[in-house]
């Protein structure tokens, strides 16, 4: 008769779950209330959903136990702190937005909600594990959560949008799955830790199949971090979602992907495999050049933001190749100043969203150009406010990311990447053009209309603590850099990287 199997619960150190479990208990107990009744308005249903993500938020950073759990497959360290802040933070900020406008009849629907917890969850299951079997279902939960919120917006171009989301997300799996399957060939375990130290000891041999398989992660992590020549989906994505979604899409995703990477890429490139490297530079190279190029003939401003957000990619993902401590600590602090800008200049388009825009100005679009044109004669105060969010993602001293991309091609330089921190020198002057296009529509053109109404004067409490809390961050961003990048080095150094 065999033994029965005995569990150490407190080698488990089931506390490693406990920021995930809040935010899934959360979404359950949402669809649970929907069950019971269906009377309750979306107001409450944004208290849940902030409450949850609040104590979520807490539990993560409060974090004070061994590093690893459930079998080693959970990895609690600085890198996954920092990524867990980074989701919870911009998910804290996105969902009051919902009591902005009564206009996306989404919001109003318990599930919208739920699905976002769930997608939450997905999100940091992806950035606590090195184990690429739960990176993957992290992966698919919050993709397929996502999916189906964009598809909520209800419009034809949200059902295209998703449907091309899910077909891109489909093929990305495809190759996460190879690759991983690869991978665990050659070294029989999907622990990245242990595929490290095994493959470091087979000195990367058969290099063909490692190849491979670095080529088939690179596609399905390219494809999250919409990297060249996985970015098609991004600008109609982005244009079917509401523009408060299409701004946390640009950010929460993106860190979870950029977490992976790191845990995946970097000890190959300390390993110094040279086609590796130049695998990540060209990739690198190529996203923040062609799409900074491509949003030079966007005339669309959400298009613009779109194009803008994927060469900001590019420039975070300069980082992991570069792959010293320095250059992740710049990661982490670009990608925090770029989460408070970049859903900012989103809101505002949410707030100078008008359903009548086509006729208005004569395209399909639901922010051009020439509905900007004016702004500050008609709302003067948003103007200037867009105007700080266009300045900090166009790189110009004192705004916040101006400071992001300071460190980060310092650190390129001191890594001895000159020719990149020159490349990525000259992709910040080429997008100061069409970022200061919009400056020159709202503060030198004359409105096209004098119709008040396509602004959004009544914004809520809400939306106005929202977008001022963006814009105090990105002003003031000079203040609190330092001490911020102190917090975020001492993590990333006692992570290892």
């Amino acid at each position: 008769m065999l033994d029965p199997i005995s569990i150490d619960m407190s080698s488990l150190n089931v506390a490693t779950l406990i920021p995930m479990g809040i935010i899934l208990f959360g979404a359950l107990t949402i669809l649970v209330i929907d069950l019971v009744t269906d009377k309750l308005s979306k107001s409450f249903y944004v208290m849940v959903s902030e409450l949850f993500v609040l104590l979520a938020l807490g539990a993560a950073l409060g974090f004070n136990g061994a590093s690893r759990g459930m079998f080693d497959v959970m990895l609690i360290d600085g890198i996954s702190m920092l990524g867990q802040a980074i989701i919870l933070i911009a998910s804290a900020l996105f969902i009051p937005l919902a009591l902005s406008s009564r206009r996306f009849h989404e919001f109003s629907y318990p599930e919208f909600f739920a699905l976002f917890l769930f997608m939450i969850a997905g999100f940091q299951f992806m950035v606590t594990s090195d184990n690429l079997i739960l990176i993957f279902i992290g992966l698919e939960t919050a993709s397929l959560a996502l999916y189906t919120l964009i598809a909520m917006h209800n419009r034809d171009r949200s059902f295209e949008a998703a449907i091309k989301y899910f077909t891109m997300g489909a093929m990305a799996a495809g190759f996460f799955v190879f690759g991983s399957m690869i991978l665990y060939a050659l070294t029989g375990s999907v622990e990245i830790h242990k595929i490290a130290a095994s493959l470091e000891l087979k000195h990367y041999q058969p290099i063909s199949a490692v190849l491979l398989a670095v080529i088939f992660m690179i596609g399905a992590i390219g494809f999250k971090l919409s990297m060249v020549p996985f970015q098609t989906w991004v600008p109609d994505v982005y244009e079917g979602a509401s523009a408060a979604l299409a701004g946390y899409m640009s950010i929460v995703p993106k860190i979870a992907g950029f977490i992976v990477a790191m845990r995946l890429f970097e000890f190959m490139i300390h390993a110094q495999i040279p086609w590796v490297q130049d695998l990540l530079w060209w990739v690198a190279v190529l996203t923040m050049t062609l799409t900074n190029i491509m949003a030079l003939a966007q005339e669309s401003v959400k298009r613009m933001l779109a194009y803008s957000s994927i060469s900001h990619a590019g420039f975070a993902m300069s980082a992991i190749l570069i792959g010293t401590t320095q250059s992740n600590s710049a990661l982490f602090l670009y990608w925090i100043l770029f989460t408070f800008t970049n859903l900012g200049a989103f809101t505002m388009l949410w707030v100078s969203r008008h359903k009548a825009s086509e006729k208005l100005h004569g395209t399909r679009f639901d922010h051009p150009y020439e509905k900007f044109s004016g702004m500050i004669k008609i709302m003067p105060v948003n103007a200037v406010i867009m105007a700080i969010f266009i300045l900090s993602l166009a790189g110009v001293p004192p705004f916040s990311l101006f400071w992001g991309k300071l460190y980060l091609m310092s650190s390129a330089v001191n890594a001895g990447f000159v020719s990149l921190a020159v490349i990525m020198g000259i992709n910040s002057a080429i997008s100061v053009y069409y970022y200061l296009k919009l400056i020159v529509y709202m503060f030198l053109y004359e409105p096209k209309t004098n119709d008040g109404t396509i602004y959004m004067k009544n914004a809520s409490t809400t939306l106005k603590t929202i977008i001022g809390l963006a814009a105090f961050a990105t002003l003031f961003a000079i203040f609190m850099t330092g001490s911020l990048l102190d917090t975020i080095t001492k993590y990333v150094s006692a992570s290892g990287y």
